[in-house]
């Protein structure tokens, strides 16, 4: 029978492969004391195996409320435990129950993360995955091969006019910017209703279209129930808009679904509440398998965050998540990396370094709205930047070959 494999970050007092056991017995066919039923026949075919540990070091002090056995010391280690699909079948919001449910409260750990797991094939003939994924969502977008999305985002992020919003998005067409996304603070407000905000935006984005070929992504926010959604949905696509955002973590799993199965318009999923779910090194899930998830909902964009951002997150963790969405997962070459918080081009060059990709989409709110020469020097700057990264100039060069990265470097270089 075909397995699930988890792999978990681990901390405990206890011997290693006695806690293990426990996290595996208490997420299958076993509780906290042998009960009448659980025979070897049934442990056989239900119950988790604990497939390889890898002890990683030793720590004086718990990284979270636990038990202390006497004066022992905390050992951490890379767990490895599988199930049998049996378990759950293709019932994905019963697999997440299964491989992040109660673990996290079990008193033998003073840490546990999910890091990753991996699916038998099967399960790519029962999800179809993303509509349009990364090569399809760049293509609706009209972009080239050989250099990243453009976008930015909305500021203020609420509070502006229907008609405020549709004349800044007007400005940053005519920049040649190719993305542009609604604020995740921002659904439907008194001010700016959702249905009078798409009309106006698309308005533009359409009357541009037309006079000069190039359709700007807009991805409007509709986030709210599913009716909601659903309803909000369909006044994108009747106006014309090719995306839609979505708050993944607010609208949970089976929602999430539900929209990406209406398969018309390129999901961008936003993951505000990120750090709850991540922040703590020894508690809740890694980008790896948090993608995996969202993957299978069938998200098309997903954010990632940036080099040098304004959060918490360290680089090798953003690095990490870049890569994990360019990775084939079963039947999708990749999911578009949505590059954010606190970006300029200066970031670029980093960002190029160490992934080696442009299949992403790169945003600035501040460094292209806040640019010294406006919102078109804050574009032009973000593709110099590019095109220096990618051509092997480093930031200093491209600064002097171009005026609007240069006045980039002024500005958000320098602590302007």
């Amino acid at each position: 029978m075909e397995r699930l494999k988890a792999t978990y970050l681990i901390e405990t007092p206890h011997n290693v492969e006695k806690a293990a056991a426990v996290l595996a017995g208490e997420q299958s066919s076993g509780t906290f004391v042998a009960v009448p039923g659980e025979t070897d026949e049934l442990k056989a075919r239900f119950a988790a195996r604990v497939e390889q540990i890898e002890r990683l070091d030793e720590v004086p002090e718990p990284s979270l409320p636990g038990e202390r056995v006497g004066n022992s010391a905390f050992t951490r280690a890379r767990v490895t435990v599988s199930w049998s699909i049996e378990n759950f079948g293709f019932n994905v919001p019963a697999l997440m129950s299964t491989i992040q449910g109660n673990l996290y409260e079990l008193r033998q750990f003073t840490g546990l993360k999910l890091d990753d797991f991996e699916l038998p094939e099967s399960y790519a003939d029962h999800f179809k995955g993303p509509a349009f994924g990364l090569a399809g969502t760049k293509k609706l977008a009209g972009v080239e091969a050989g250099r990243p999305m453009i976008g930015t985002i909305i500021k203020p992020s609420v509070g502006l006019t229907p008609e405020y919003t549709a004349d800044l998005v007007k400005t940053l067409a005519e920049t040649g910017i190719d993305f542009v996304k609604d604020d995740e603070l921002m659904t439907s407000t008194a001010n700016s209703p959702f249905a009078v905000r798409v009309e106006k935006i698309m308005a533009v984005i359409n009357d541009f279209a037309q006079k000069t070929g190039k359709k700007v992504m807009y991805a409007f926010n509709i986030t709210g129930d599913l009716d909601t959604m659903k309803a909000n949905y369909e006044t994108v696509l009747n106006a014309g808009g090719m995306c839609a955002m979505v708050s993944i973590n607010s609208v949970g799993w089976t929602g999430v679904k539900s929209i990406c199965d209406w398969g018309a318009l390129s999901i961008h999923g936003h993951r505000n509440g990120w750090g709850m779910l991540n922040r703590h090194p020894l508690l809740g899930i890694n980008f790896p398998a948090y993608s995996k998830l969202w993957r299978l909902a069938g998200v098309d964009q997903l954010h990632v965050n940036g080099i040098k951002n304004k959060f918490w997150e360290s680089d090798d963790s953003v690095v990490r998540s870049i890569k994990a969405c360019l990775t084939p997962f079963l039947n999708n070459d990749a999911i578009l990396p949505v590059v954010s918080s606190g970006q300029w081009g200066g970031q670029a060059f980093e960002t190029y370094a160490r992934t080696q990709t442009t299949e992403l989409l790169y945003m600035a709110g501040g460094g292209i709205m806040a640019h010294p020469s406006g919102p078109e020097g804050g574009v032009r700057a973000l593709r110099q930047a590019w095109t220096g990264a990618v051509d092997g100039y480093t930031l200093e060069e491209t600064a002097a070959m171009y005026q609007e990265f240069g006045e980039s470097v002024e500005k958000f270089g320098k602590g302007g």
